[in-house]
């Protein structure tokens, strides 16, 4: 990867002579036995394009990432596990939105009634294209186009959610069912607030139930557990866009979204591993290796 010397402002930002595709699959490695498990990383992408006109710059902008996280799990393949990671950055295109929950507020021109979002993640300014950063700064200080919106969809959004599916397809065609696990990170302080006396160290979301078996949150529990983390179910976290849309048990298709505590592993404030990084990426190599070698009894479906 070519790279280019910038002045401060903008040195904390990896920027690309040639732009990356939307996202990255990494299939299961030469002689590991694949495995109904997809493993996803939509909020890890570094990838922020010169078309995106932000105010912001540097780390000011890269408070949104879930930083590392597809680091964390990049051994899945090597155990069998397929990984697929978005490219681009979140704060230039969620993927884990739906991609027209747009905010008209943020556009010069009027949007379709299809593209007007009305949600709770669009009135707290995190919609597809996100007004504000994580740490509540305005990403803008100009409107934006419903052409580029529709341009960042084509360029991201779409592939991305094309390649995800069908990956689940072949999961499914291969073992009688697919089991999607969504990773993210989530702040420190998002953990304090959780309403546990101590900090949850991790999130599971399967929306409430819907979006996965029992079996399958249950055995991440409980072997999240016994490595010694304080889990928490749905609380503050129940799974987004992507664990909704894919979540579909009774067509064989599982999605659990996990949130984990940056404190256990990020300097949130440089973006950089903390010493507790090397831990967490053992444990999660453990983990993946434990659910590769599971039967998941009860969930193939004629």
């Amino acid at each position: 990867m070519l790279q280019m010397t910038l002045p401060d402002s903008l040195a904390a930002l990896p920027i690309e002579l040639k732009p990356p595709a939307a996202f990255e699959i990494r299939r299961a490695t030469s002689g590991a036995t694949r495995t109904p498990l997809v493993y996803a990383s939509p909020h890890s992408g570094r990838h922020y394009p010169g078309d995106m006109g932000s105010s912001l710059a540097g780390l000011a902008l890269r408070q949104s990432e879930d930083a590392l996280v597809d680091e964390l799990v990049a051994a899945a393949p090597e155990l069998g596990v397929t990984l697929i990671s978005a490219q681009f950055a979140r704060a230039y295109m969620d993927v884990n939105r739906e991609a027209f929950d747009l905010d008209p507020a943020m556009f010069a021109d009027k949007l379709p009634p299809f593209a007007q979002g009305r949600s709770a993640r669009v009135a707290a300014g995190l919609g597809a294209i996100a007004r504000l950063v994580a740490e509540g700064q305005e990403i803008y200080d100009r409107k934006l186009t419903f052409a580029e919106a529709l341009g960042r969809i084509d360029r991201v959004h779409t592939p991305y959610h094309a390649g995800l599916e069908q990956l689940l397809a072949e999961a499914r065609a291969a073992h009688g069912f697919a089991i999607l696990i969504d990773w993210h990170s989530m702040p420190a302080a998002a953990a304090r607030t959780s309403g546990r006396e101590n900090n949850c160290d991790l999130v599971l979301g399967d929306r409430y139930g819907s979006a996965c078996g029992g079996v399958v949150m249950k055995i991440v529990e409980q072997e999240l557990q016994s490595l010694g983390y304080r889990v928490s179910r749905n609380t503050p976290y129940a799974g987004g866009f992507t664990t909704e849309h894919y979540g579909r048990p009774a067509q064989g298709r599982h999605a659990l979204q996990i949130e984990i505590n940056r404190g256990l592993y990020l300097d949130e404030a440089r973006l950089t591993p903390t010493p507790g990084f090397s831990k967490l990426k053992a444990d999660l190599e453990h983990l993946t290796r434990h659910l590769a070698a599971e039967t998941w009894d009860g969930l193939r479906t004629p």
